[in-house]
């Protein structure tokens, strides 16, 4: 799969875009040497990018995070190192953008740099196994209010639809009606599917644009 210079991930809260985000930036280090990805997650405090600081520390690859990630003080700050997204176009970076709207605010104020560049996707990232985004319809909402507070556009979909540890391939395959509902009723390609690297093989040749994922584990 290719990639623009600059990779947002935005969802609703538990779809699981860190770990995609994080994959994505391991597939970008094999491709090109300067990467850096960016931890705008200033709401959800339970999964981080940063939580997996030490294996991107050993891929090489930059994280920009706020001094607060992954402690119990939720200061909605951007880190100003966040800038240099934007203003250094030799860096290719992934940016783990946070959940829902209020998530996608601090992200408006790097968004008209973003825009003017135009090398960029935007991907929202669905799971049809939470709560408030079962059908398309809740999803489109959603996607509708993070388009609004991070003033940027959604270009593409990525399908995580998963139950954590329990998800089967069957969960998974039972899913991409729902994607494909998603991408139907706002014209947004779906990028790929996103699956544990478990079942890679079982669903490999079933599932179009399959991507392998080595989940993160929670750092106490």
């Amino acid at each position: 799969m290719e990639y623009k210079r600059i990779t947002l991930l935005c969802g609703h809260y538990g779809s699981g875009k860190t770990n995609v985000a994080l994959n994505i930036a391991y597939r970008l280090k094999q491709q090109t040497d300067n990467v850096a990805i960016a931890d705008l997650d200033i709401v959800n405090p339970y999964f981080r990018t940063k939580d997996s600081k030490e294996e991107l520390k050993n891929r090489g690859i930059k994280l920009i995070a706020s001094e607060y990630a992954g402690t119990n003080v939720d200061i909605p700050a951007m880190p100003q190192e966040m800038y240099s997204l934007t203003d250094d176009t030799s860096i290719t970076a992934v940016i783990d953008v946070g959940g829902d709207d209020r998530g996608a605010l601090a992200l408006g104020r790097i968004a008209p740099k973003i825009v003017e560049e135009n090398n960029y996707e935007m991907l929202l990232v669905i799971n049809k196994f939470r709560p408030l985004t079962p059908d398309a319809e809740s999803t489109i909402e959603v996607l509708r209010e993070i388009e609004a507070a991070g003033k940027i556009k959604f270009t593409a979909i990525v399908n995580n639809s998963n139950l954590g540890a329990e998800t089967t391939a069957e969960d998974v395959i039972g899913s991409v009606d729902y994607a494909n509902r998603v991408s139907q009723l706002t014209g947004l390609p779906v990028k790929c599917t996103s699956v544990n690297e478990s079942l890679y093989s079982e669903l490999e040749g079933k599932i179009e644009n399959l991507l392998p994922l080595k989940l993160q584990t929670k750092i106490n």
